[in-house]
């Protein structure tokens, strides 16, 4: 495995290498991971494709040019995505490509597929938030005045850690989640990211119906990957979408929200090859 740079007018775009195999795999983490989080499947996959796992915006040492309040807030659109995705394919000579996202990853993964579906071979998204993103979510990202709450919660020194343990208190995340976000809200800067991950991707938001067509039209291959026990994102998000599609494989692991394990790659591997 290797790590490099791309850089174009909006980031510098920080991913890693890994595999070596004739097919293109764009790679997207979950929140609080990083470019290596599907490394993996190089193990059974790597003779078939080659990985670029990216550290997402926010993440690692991905950096906007700007990224201060004020570009946070304006947000990426999907084609300004669309178009960072095809700088960096013509930069790497590839001419075709597969997507795998997990939870927060999936609306990148989604996004592109929407956008870019001609050029694409494989749809894999696991925890896939795009399909349903929840209430929580939808509010701090979408709604004005639950963005505003968002921004004074995390940008405060101890408010985002109260409000965390109250959202336990009454349910709306378990405990597991629970964690996963206690770790990623420490420190003021971990705490910058958080907000500015809900308000910079807010414009990602999946077209059902510009999925669909996206993928029947191209005869995308899709899997769908759950964990039985994911409270986050439980199997039957998406159910009546899936059932649309001609060309869709449901996974269901006997995990958590954490599921990026051997069982994952053991279950993928079977569809892939």
């Amino acid at each position: 495995m290797t790590d490099h740079y791309f850089e174009n007018q909006l980031v510098k775009l920080h991913y890693y290498q890994f595999g070596g195999g004739p097919q293109a795999m764009l790679c997207f983490h979950g929140y609080g991971m990083h470019g290596k989080q599907f490394k993996l499947l190089e193990t059974t996959l790597g003779e078939k494709y080659t990985f670029y796992g990216f550290d997402l915006f926010f993440h690692k040492e991905t950096k906007l040019h700007d990224q201060s309040i004020t570009a946070v807030k304006k947000g990426i659109s999907k084609e300004a995505l669309a178009d960072l995705i095809t700088e960096f394919c013509a930069y790497k000579n590839i001419s075709r490509f597969s997507v795998i996202g997990y939870s927060m990853g999936t609306h990148y993964a989604t996004a592109i597929t929407e956008q870019l579906s001609p050029l694409i071979d494989e749809y894999i998204i696991a925890a896939p938030s795009a399909l349903e993103p929840g209430a929580l979510i939808t509010f701090f990202s979408k709604n004005k005045t639950g963005n505003k709450i968002l921004e004074k919660l995390a940008l405060h020194k101890s408010f985002l850690l109260k409000a965390l343990k109250l959202f336990k208190r009454v349910r709306a995340i378990d405990a597991e989640a629970y964690q996963i976000l206690f770790n990623e809200i420490a420190t003021a800067e971990l705490r910058f990211n958080f907000y500015a991950c809900f308000t910079y991707l807010r414009f990602l938001e999946t077209n059902e119906d510009r999925l669909l067509q996206a993928l029947q039209q191209q005869n995308i291959k899709s899997i769908f990957i759950f964990g039985k026990k994911d409270k986050a994102f439980p199997p039957g998000i998406g159910k009546a979408f899936i059932a649309k599609l001609k060309q869709a494989e449901v996974v269901v692991l006997n995990e958590g929200h954490e599921m990026i394990k051997k069982d994952f790659a053991t279950r993928l591997t079977g569809l892939l090859l």
